[in-house]
């Protein structure tokens, strides 16, 4: 079956259709990872987007329980080069296209992918519509052109848990129980609220391999909730959409700041600048990927790390109380910050990885260590 993707400059590209036979209009993306397509679409942060795989070869080793990020794919389309259905993996239980077909996410094969990803680094990412049950062109192009813009638009209430719940599982694979997979102070487990904007599973999994013992919260979890629960700590997780449309989580960080360490991951990160009297800014194109280089600016080190946002911290918003800690290496944009007196710091790209790199595991850690001096500290005995 024909499948047309039609972007709101009007280009049209026509390919093959597998998954649903519908049609979606979205936010068109690439993303340069090789592999981890199943984590990148059950990702919340991708809700709203149709992502493009810039590696031409994908769908060979299937979809498996395992490697699910969230309950189901978040993404409103996807687009490949080229789609394997014959999928050879011990792992797996099915195929790519029927899973995207019973969830009711529509793909599209057969396309220069090549030719499209270059016209999202020089026009920027722009809406589209992607359809196999109407492929009139004028016509598709009036939707793409109608579909919402990704500015301005709170997805994380679309994405976030309606209620309160506990996450006990942990990273169980071979690199989690390297380093402190466990961190303990005296048999101490660490009460953590996590604030879900989207978060991933992965993110729950490397917490709780840390020694953490997480409640979920929705994204509109009141501050005054939060402190009546008295955690160690606050997470912010990853989420969609624009950080600067949602105002209620916001104001909820600027009352528990200074109040509990926090740490802030992709939009968490930006929501936290925001509350910090900083500023945001639409990129381009974004980062989505598994292979961007960051400085770490305090060890000047460099990681290499997996990404997906379309927004970032505009840095010279940020007042003398916060200190730049990470910068991207290939645009130079902001990729993390602490308070530089209170305990709270975050960064804009993944280091709990799924798929990607673990050189930024680490942060996790940085979070136990805040927790366990603020503890300290409190319990300490005034002279």
């Amino acid at each position: 079956m024909k499948a047309k993707l039609v972007l709101e400059n009007g280009v049209v590209f026509e390919g093959t259709s597998f998954g649903a036979k519908v049609e979606s209009t979205g936010e068109v993306v690439f993303n340069t990872s090789i592999t981890g397509y199943q984590e990148i679409l059950t990702d919340p942060s991708y809700a709203g987007q149709i992502v493009t795989m810039t590696h031409p070869h994908i769908g060979n080793y299937g979809i498996n329980p395992d490697d699910l990020e969230s309950a189901k794919p978040q993404v409103a389309g996807f687009v490949v080069k080229e789609y394997f259905d014959a999928y050879s993996n011990f792992r797996a239980t099915g195929s790519l296209g029927d899973w995207l077909a019973e969830h009711g996410i529509p793909g599209i094969e057969g396309i220069d992918t090549r030719m499209l990803t270059k016209i999202i680094r020089t026009s920027g990412a722009m809406r589209a519509v992607l359809s196999t049950v109407d492929l009139d062109d004028d016509r598709l192009l009036k939707k793409a052109r109608a579909s919402r813009e990704m500015s301005g638009w709170d997805l994380t209430s679309a994405v976030t848990t309606d209620s309160p719940y506990r996450w006990d599982d942990v990273d169980r694979t071979p690199f989690a129980v390297a380093p402190m997979a466990a961190k303990r102070t005296n048999g101490k487990r660490w009460n953590v609220v996590v604030y879900d904007y989207g978060v991933k599973r992965n993110i729950l999994r490397r917490l709780a391999a840390y020694g953490c013992s997480l409640t979920v919260v929705p994204s509109s979890f009141s501050a005054e909730k939060v402190l009546e629960m008295d955690p160690d700590g606050i997470f912010l997780s990853n989420g969609p959409g624009d950080p600067a449309a949602v105002r209620y989580a916001i104001q909820n960080l600027k009352q528990l700041i200074g109040k509990k360490p926090i740490f802030g991951i992709c939009l968490g990160h930006q929501l936290l600048a925001l509350a910090l009297g900083g500023k945001t800014f639409k990129l381009k194109f974004g980062h989505r990927g598994a292979n961007h280089p960051v400085k770490n600016l305090l060890t000047r080190e460099i990681e290499i790390t997996s990404q997906n946002h379309g927004f970032a911290v505009d840095p010279l918003s940020l007042d003398s109380s916060v200190e730049i800690t990470h910068v991207n290496l290939n645009d130079q944009t902001n990729e993390g910050l602490r308070h530089r007196d209170l305990p709270v710091f975050s960064v804009q790209y993944h280091p709990e990885a799924s798929p990607g790199p673990h050189d930024s595991d680490y942060l996790f850690a940085g979070f136990v260590e805040m927790m366990e001096h603020e503890t300290a500290t409190i319990s300490r005995p005034s002279r």
